[in-house]
């Protein structure tokens, strides 16, 4: 039997007009404020800004100031234990011959002791012991007591003096284990330390290249220029020397050319061919790891490190160092790879 339908233009019945228009148009409502929200971003998660390059330093330099105090107390007691460790083996050398002579002593009375329980009287005080003599048996115990005595003098001479040299070892030996203590506690904080340092390093955009020997540099545009840079900033205080091209010592092409090739990019060492090797970039546009020129016969090449800065093999008489590309005439800028 066909079912009958309602005509798309009919409402459904019992539902009044004027209500199903309302819902429609807070409906409506509702989704132009839901549009507006979401544009205006009111919707959205807070984005999370990261650290900046100066605020990573700053932190790097605040753990830095725990770290080197931390070091330096580890030096001290490192030192100390050193020192403490040789008086502790000094004495143990003079309490070796003490405790042989000591047991050697202890035998000669327990000898003593054992033939006279053991074996009883020699034939020399079994004479005595029968002689008629008066006082011969007091003149025998007499010469025991005094062989005693001698033996026991001698042992506790050499007892006073193994007990002394013992009680200073005591001293030391709980010295050294308290010191051993302490520089166990101060490596683990140092460790603690340069991996929280290595944590906040790691934190550095890629186009960030912290080094020794450069300052810090950033707005590096490659992960071959990042290698070049710090290769040549490595290099900072090796001597200049003519046609050298590492790894102690440099000329201007020299360096450059080194530091590329640390990158896997082969660069001729001589400076005009360099600059054909290179892409033509605008003073402009340079950014660190750039080779920039100098002179219109193109004779002297460095490695660039942004704010008008580079690294170079200056002459001979001053080794690879940080200066400014304006003490001389920039011809141009290129960039390898």
């Amino acid at each position: 039997m066909p079912v009958a339908t309602m005509p798309p233009h009919r409402r459904a019945p019992g539902l009044p007009p004027t209500r199903g228009r309302a819902r429609r148009v807070v409906h409506r409502l509702l989704t132009v404020v839901a549009a507006v929200a979401v544009g205006a971003g009111m919707l959205t998660a807070p984005a999370y800004a990261a650290p900046s390059v100066d605020e990573i330093e700053a932190q790097i330099d605040k753990q830095w100031e725990q770290l080197e105090p931390t070091i330096e107390q580890y030096n001290k007691v490192r030192a100390q234990l050193r020192v403490n460790k040789q008086k502790s083996d000094e004495l143990q050398k003079k309490i070796e011959p003490l405790a042989l002579e000591t047991d050697l002593a202890m035998s000669r009375v327990s000898d003593l002791a054992s033939r006279y329980y053991m074996s009883g009287p020699s034939q020399e005080l079994s004479a005595l012991l029968v002689s008629t003599k008066p006082g011969t048996l007091a003149e025998q115990l007499t010469l025991l007591d005094r062989l005693a005595a001698h033996e026991r003098k001698q042992l506790e001479g050499v007892m006073a003096v193994r007990a002394k040299y013992d009680a200073q070892k005591q001293k030391l030996d709980a010295l050294i284990a308290d010191q051993e203590k302490k520089t166990k506690e101060l490596a683990a904080k140092k460790t603690q330390i340069n991996a929280e340092i290595k944590r906040l390093q790691g934190l550095m955009p890629k186009t960030v290249v912290v080094t020794e020997g450069c300052p810090t540099i950033t707005g590096v545009v490659s992960s071959a220029a990042r290698t070049a840079i710090r290769t040549a900033c490595a290099q900072v205080g090796d001597p200049y020397v003519w046609g050298a091209t590492g790894p102690n010592a440099f000329d201007c092409s020299g360096l450059t050319q080194y530091a590329y090739k640390a990158a896997g990019i082969h660069l001729t060492h001589f400076t005009g061919a360099q600059w054909n090797e290179g892409r033509a970039i605008p003073r402009s546009e340079a950014r660190p790891g750039d080779l920039v020129f100098f002179f219109s016969d193109l004779h002297h090449v460095g490695l660039y490190l942004g704010n008008d800065k580079m690294v170079h093999a200056p002459r001979a008489g001053k080794p690879v160092n940080v200066s400014s590309i304006n003490t001389m005439p920039v011809a141009g800028f290129r960039r390898p790879g």
